[in-house]
């Protein structure tokens, strides 16, 4: 299963982070009527609605995360993440393959068989 990890950020400006909870899941919504961020996610929580957006800029996007932009492609108009990480500098999600585009999906596989099939080699 391959995985994609995204940073939840301007989070005070709605709701604030204690009642985040590891294992909730979000749902990312592309924001296509954004008018500062072509590339905006939004990130909802059923009940509450917005409580943030995936982080689009090097300062807010944490470790191995993608940002917006580079996960913007890869989704489709909703996909649905978990929160897998709650640190004092951030909060992390993760989106599994389920809901990558096929494409993406793909191109994830045949990496992953490439690296497989050197595996094997070195076997023999």
């Amino acid at each position: 299963m391959n995985r994609m990890y995204f940073t939840i950020t301007g989070l005070y400006h709605y709701y604030g982070d204690k009642f985040l909870e590891k294992g909730m899941n979000v749902t990312l919504e592309k924001d296509v009527d954004n008018k500062h961020d072509n590339e905006a996610i939004t990130v909802k929580i059923e009940g509450l609605g917005k409580i943030g957006y995936v982080a689009n800029s090097h300062y807010t996007v944490l470790g191995e995360c993608m940002s917006a932009g580079r996960l913007y492609d890869k989704i489709g108009d909703v996909a649905i993440g978990k929160i897998i990480l709650i640190a004092d500098c951030g909060i992390v999600g993760s989106i599994e393959d389920s809901y990558v585009k096929k494409e993406e999906q793909r191109r994830l596989y045949r990496g992953q068989d490439i690296i497989n099939e050197d595996c094997k080699q070195k076997k023999r």
